[in-house]
């Protein structure tokens, strides 16, 4: 494989930052593919003719040189003509079943129109804006989900009736349908479900010669981008897997965002230069959206967090935000990290009692140093609301029991401050995670990159015990999975004390 990363960035719009393939291979069927697409008005930028080159790789057998292609671009550069370019090629050139999925309804059908503009609304279709292409056609479905434009078999050529699906994902949406190509649209919200649904029709394909194209855009923070983002970490890894390639335009990690850059902006979107994405638009999106929303819809950039593995899903995280509590019984946890360099202050307030109650909980603060100024402060912090708070809990290390005795000498009763054994942090960990899921545990929206936001986005479950018990781990190389130990810590306090302090708890903000 050949892995390029460009260095001298940004420059010519035309190059992909990213762009890993193989280096050569004994025949390419993209210079075909851009000429039967152009002489339909389909004529190809020079970036999706680069890519196609890449994607469109065979050997001397006419086997596809890579199974699996991932493209990263920022929207309304040209994606979806780069795949009907592709497709196009594989019906009619090549006689391939091809099945395309999309995540909404409404982006599916869009796709299917484009090619009936080709094919036309059916067989012998006299206002067919391409009579040609239409005798080819045998017949078109035009039946909700199940949308399909099959062509007949070329004798004469020897190619077997190509055909198109497309369909918007679902469980069942791949049903009866066997394809040698798979193309995943909007692959930023690829479910697991969808992808096992799917992938096994290319067991059986026609052709037996597959290929898969997983193409979007970063994941947003609702986003499950889990799928995608494997592909573009295998693409990326330092052995990257020899099946694969990946184009990605975007920022530069290592150098500081400047998202007024113009320059950047043309580098990002390679259709700019090619004059179909106007300069004003991303003017208009530059003003009216986030710093970090335009970062990533307009010029690419994927999270910090990209790469990372959670066991908390984005959905399940996002269904669990809620207002914070007026009133409840109030607990609140510590945890330290392993080198004692990092901490993560969290409270939690419990409303109701026994199968009823609810625990909402919030990350206070986070410290990141010397361990002796910070448990310093958390201890005035914590003293000055010991009368209020029914349960402190602290784990990690040896800053657990520092802070417990900071906490005695200010006059914090002991029988309100426990320090976790590690048994204790194993089933606070399981509980927090369970509680979840059955919506027991509520939390702030809060902004994507905030201490507790972060540390979900990155922290997975990792067996620690050969009974199955486990602790939370930081999946990337900056993760902090404090934030969430702490939380998590909190709501074993809640849950455990049978201290009900005679004031009510304000409201956990």
């Amino acid at each position: 494989m050949s892995s390029r990363l460009r260095t001298a960035w940004p420059n010519d719009s035309q190059e992909p930052r990213i762009r890993i393939a193989p280096a050569k291979a004994a025949k390419n069927y993209a210079d075909l593919a851009c000429e039967l697409a152009a002489s339909y008005g389909l004529v190809p930028d020079p970036w999706q003719e680069l890519v196609l080159s890449d994607w469109m790789m065979a050997d001397a057998h006419n086997r596809w040189k890579v199974l699996k292609h991932g493209l990263s671009v920022p929207r309304q550069n040209g994606k979806n003509a780069l795949l009907e370019i592709r497709e196009l090629f594989g019906m009619v050139g090549l006689g391939e079943h091809i099945l395309h999925s999309a995540h909404e309804v409404k982006t599916a059908q869009a796709h299917f129109r484009r090619f009936k503009h080709f094919f036309g609304d059916g067989a012998n279709d006299p206002n067919a804006k391409y009579p040609e292409l239409n005798a080819l056609v045998e017949y078109v479905r035009n039946v909700n989900g199940q949308e399909e434009i099959k062509l007949k078999p070329d004798k004469h050529r020897g190619i077997p009736g190509g055909a198109l699906r497309v369909v918007a994902r679902s469980k069942s949406s791949a049903r009866g349908f066997t394809a040698d190509v798979l193309v995943f649209d909007e692959a930023q919200e690829l479910t697991e479900d969808a992808l096992e649904a799917q992938t096994p029709t290319t067991s059986a394909g026609p052709l037996h010669n597959s290929q898969w194209f997983i193409v979007g855009t970063p994941p947003g923070p609702n986003a499950s981008g889990e799928i995608f983002e494997r592909h573009r970490n295998a693409a990326l890894a330092d052995h990257p897997a020899h099946n694969l390639t990946w184009h990605e335009w975007s920022p530069d990690p290592t150098q500081q965002l400047d998202t007024s850059d113009r320059a950047l902006w043309a580098a990002c979107n390679p259709a700019l230069e090619a004059g179909r994405l106007q300069i004003t638009l991303i003017e208009g999106e530059h003003t009216s959206l986030s710093p970090e929303g335009f970062a990533r819809e307009r010029l690419g950039a994927w999270p910090t967090h990209a790469g990372a593995t959670r066991a908390i899903s984005p959905q399940l995280w996002d269904e669990t935000t809620s207002p914070a509590p007026t009133n409840g019984i109030r607990s609140f946890a510590v945890a330290f990290s392993a080198d004692g360099k990092r901490q993560a202050l969290a409270g939690a307030v419990k409303e109701g009692s026994g199968l009823n109650a609810r625990i909402h909980v919030n990350i206070i603060d986070t410290f990141t140093g010397s361990s002796e100024q910070s448990i310093q402060r958390v201890a005035d912090w914590l003293a000055e609301r010991q009368r209020r708070t029914a349960q402190i809990n602290l784990l990690g290390g040896s800053g657990g029991p520092a802070l417990a005795e900071a906490l005695h000498e200010r006059g914090v009763p002991r029988k309100i401050v426990h320090v976790m054994t590690t048994s204790e942090y194993f089933e606070a960990c399981s509980t927090t995670f369970e509680s979840l899921r059955a919506g027991k545990i509520t939390h702030p929206q809060g902004t994507p990159d905030d201490a507790l936001n972060s540390s979900v986005a990155v922290c997975d479950r990792q067996v620690r015990r050969k009974d199955g018990a486990y602790g939370w781990k930081a999946t990337t190389k900056d993760g902090d999975e404090t934030p969430l130990e702490a939380v998590s810590a909190a709501v074993y306090a809640a849950k455990k004390t049978r201290r009900h302090p005679g004031r009510k708890a304000k409201a956990l903000t």
